[in-house]
């Protein structure tokens, strides 16, 4: 199976210019925006924006999964908390996601591209290693680079969990208490499974991204283009967040303890494990939720970045 990079200037050059090209000047200043970023600058920035607006979309549907995962309760049960919260308190948390997501998903694009370039031109002509691996590993090392900013999912569970809010104020109060009173290591609670979950997603991302989409009907607009960027992007996020479920159940509940012991993944797992009756339903409690808002912001980051990275292309042509 080849791997796509699915980088417009291979994989959506079939999209109809005159389409994108038109009211181009509304959303891009001409040519300037794509020359000032340069071949490889654009997916830093696509994936940027693309995360941005998956965020602000999201964000009320990703802090009831939360408390299923941390609490292991219903949604009507989470949504009532919510509610109780009140809507003052509905976008509470929203900075660290914002910031963090806005970061990783722009890493995450751009460090593929990045290390698959380097790493292709390393590899010497017919050394016979397939160019499947290469873009693997590269896909694993953008992986691995993201996990550099869990102190932002960090502080973004301790916003989000009704235990603390009387405790942590907003996004720098809660950085400077961590900072302050336990140092620099408290911001990486919950690296470990942060890191198994980064790792190998992103090579099942980027690997099954190009496949997919071939598989769907072949399109012949923009918007043709769009909807099949989005079902690619959002059929690989709800099955990657089914798969990797069991992980953010663990990574929530030990960004939820502040001070004590670093616990090993295991033994938060099996706590876990013990504390919901030993059923696997009950530690998939959530799942369904997470599917769905998985299928929508894969979705939407998908169909942006493709949408952006298009018209850069364009512009830039």
């Amino acid at each position: 199976m080849a791997i796509t990079t699915m980088d417009p200037e291979s994989a959506c050059t079939s999209q109809p210019q005159g389409s994108l090209g038109k009211g181009g000047g509304s959303l891009l200043s001409g040519r300037g925006l794509g020359a000032a970023l340069g071949p490889r600058g654009k997916h830093y920035v696509c994936g940027s924006i693309a995360a941005f607006t998956n965020i602000v979309v999201t964000f009320p549907i990703q802090k009831v999964l939360f408390r299923q995962q941390l609490h292991g309760v219903l949604a009507r049960e989470a949504v009532r908390q919510l509610q109780r919260d009140g809507m003052r308190k509905l976008y509470r948390g929203l900075l660290p996601p914002l910031l963090q997501k806005t970061t990783t998903v722009a890493i995450m694009f751009g460090l593929y591209e990045d290390f698959s370039r380097v790493l292709l031109d390393q590899v010497p002509t017919g050394s016979g290693i397939p160019e499947l691996v290469t873009r693997s590993f590269a896909a694993a090392l953008a992986g691995t680079a993201e996990a550099v900013l869990t102190p932002f999912e960090r502080v973004q569970t301790l916003l989000q969990d009704h235990r603390h809010h009387g405790r942590f104020q907003n996004t720098a109060h809660t950085f400077r208490t961590l900072l302050s009173e336990y140092g620099v290591k408290e911001c990486y609670r919950g690296l470990v499974p942060v890191l198994i979950r980064n790792g190998p997603s992103n090579v099942l991302f980027f690997g099954f991204r190009g496949p997919i989409k071939e598989q769907l009907p072949e399109a012949s607009s923009r918007a043709g283009h769009l909807v099949n960027d989005f079902v690619c992007g959002g059929m690989l996020g709800a099955a990657l967040g089914i798969m990797f479920y069991p992980l953010n159940v663990v990574k929530s509940r030990a960004q939820s303890q502040v001070g004590g012991a670093f616990r090993p993944c295991g033994e938060v797992l099996m706590t876990v494990w013990r504390e919901r009756g030993g059923s696997v339903a009950m530690l998939f409690r959530g799942a369904h939720l997470n599917y769905h808002r998985s299928l929508l912001s894969w979705g939407i980051i998908n169909a942006t970045y493709e949408l952006l990275l298009s018209v850069l292309i364009l512009k830039g042509s």
